[in-house]
């Protein structure tokens, strides 16, 4: 019985996903008979009249935020940095500049280091059109060895919203 259940619950769940599969590769979008996602196990009929919104996620049943922020740029003296030869468990700090190159004042969302050993410390306050600024990198290898490369990733109102930046080091065993 458990198998058979199991059986019409998959044949649903075909059926769903080829008119799914039918109405998105069909080129009919304003058919009064396609049908669209509603949310997790729910099927509706799409509105002729409303256009459909390219980014409205049916898996999740959400449209992403629109970010209105006026936009930016940004542009660093240098985006990777070469520290060479470092000992494990030293403290090795670096200031990437940076000059607000567009017309809208900067603000910094946030700025991730790629793991606990890369710390970035940058402005919280605006920066105006025009001016530089810093982000201060303190990498701290702890026992790593050899070769690393760590990134830190800096989230702001600028186009595209993620510069990367880059630290390298060559990370030497002590005793």
């Amino acid at each position: 019985m458990k198998d058979k259940i199991q059986i019409a619950l998959l044949s649903v769940i075909a059926v769903a996903l080829v008119v799914l599969a039918i109405g998105q590769f069909s080129g009919d979008k304003g058919s009064s008979s396609s049908i669209v996602a509603a949310g997790p196990g729910k099927l509706v009929a799409n509105d002729p009249a409303k256009p459909a919104d390219p980014t409205f996620d049916p898996l999740t049943n959400t449209t992403p935020p629109v970010d209105n922020t006026p936009k930016t740029t940004i542009n660093f003296a240098n985006y990777e940095h070469d520290f060479g030869n470092v000992k494990q468990d030293s403290e090795n700090t670096y200031v990437f500049k940076f000059t607000n190159t567009g017309s809208e004042p900067l603000i910094i969302e946030t700025a991730n280091g790629s793991c606990g050993c890369t710390v970035p410390n940058y402005p919280k306050a605006p920066v105006p059109p025009g001016a530089t600024a810093d982000i201060e990198v303190v990498y701290k290898p702890g026992k790593q060895e050899n070769a690393q490369t760590k990134t830190v990733t800096v989230i702001a109102n600028t186009e595209p919203k993620e510069t990367t930046l880059r630290i390298k080091a060559n990370v030497q065993k002590v005793g």
